[in-house]
């Protein structure tokens, strides 16, 4: 049977495309369930020619939903239409989060403040440093880049194998930030106190380049936003290197925490208690 609560109180969803493998209600319900309050959320997946309608929907009030998380393919569309995307979003040109007031849908992004507020967690005073690599031009790099900008780092140097990428996401955020092609990483490296790997070289099992991270400050943070493996190859290198490292674990989380506090009310906390049932959860798959 189901909970009771969930009948009731507000609703919540994440869509994407696929969908059914996303963990987010795992930590929303357990949010749920640890401050006892009534609700609900769950995967809900759109198609991609008809996430317009889903949107159309949720402005009308007849999908019943409250908000919801956004995630690939459809961060671009959930910002363009939104009515009331934030500053985040109009400069990244994409939303994770919506949630209505009063009948108009907002919209922000909070991929950059997960990450953030995980090195603040695991690494207090990861931000001391002025000059970061982000290694990868995605589109998960762009709200990394915004946030260790906006934290105060003086240079970020973006390296990736297509410098045409890089050099987009340079003219998007600023004089701060500088592009490079591949072979430039080990000369940009030197003095830096902050890597981030933003590409999903390592991901589940994949092999990995070797990287010599010796060129960095000797009191360097590795991170990387890959949580499968909790411990990637570009982290165990950069470990046995003798570095601090950060998985990428923590920004699932933290990513999480503005979104629940706007449809159900109040501000949840990332313990280890969530951190252990989500690694649990990693291992029996």
């Amino acid at each position: 049977m189901d909970d009771s609560r969930e009948t009731f109180g507000p609703k919540a969803f994440v869509t994407g495309f696929p969908i059914k493998h996303s963990r987010s209600p795992l930590i929303h319900g357990y949010w749920l369930k640890t401050l006892g309050l009534p609700g609900s959320y769950r995967a809900h997946e759109v198609a991609p020619d008809a996430f317009a309608d889903f949107i159309v929907s949720l402005k009308d009030g007849s999908s019943g939903f409250v908000g919801g998380n956004v995630t690939i393919p459809h961060k671009e569309l959930a910002f363009r239409l939104a009515d009331r995307p934030d500053q985040l979003s109009q400069e990244l040109g994409a939303s994770n989060t919506l949630w209505l007031e009063e009948g108009v849908l907002h919209a922000t992004n909070t991929d950059g403040r997960g990450f953030t507020a995980n090195l603040d967690e695991r690494h207090p005073g990861w931000d001391r440093h002025e000059t970061a690599v982000v290694f990868g031009a995605g589109g998960a790099s762009r709200a990394i880049i915004q946030a260790v900008r906006d934290r105060g780092f003086k240079e970020i140097h973006v390296v990736n194998r297509t410098v045409e990428r890089a050099r987009e996401l340079a003219d998007r955020f600023g004089p701060r930030v500088h592009a490079h092609p591949a072979g430039a990483l080990a000369e940009v490296m030197n003095g830096a106190g902050l890597f981030i790997n933003t590409t999903s070289l390592g991901m589940d099992g994949e092999a990995a380049p070797q990287l010599d991270f010796m060129a960095l400050a000797a009191n360097a943070v590795v991170t990387d936003i890959v949580y499968i493996p909790l411990k990637t190859p570009i982290l165990a290198q950069a470990e046995e290197q003798g570095f601090s490292i950060v998985d990428g674990l923590g920004m699932l989380l933290h990513q999480a925490v503005p979104g629940f506090e706007k449809w159900f009310g109040k501000r949840p906390v990332v313990d280890a208690a969530l951190r252990g049932l989500i690694v649990a959860d990693m291992e029996s798959h």
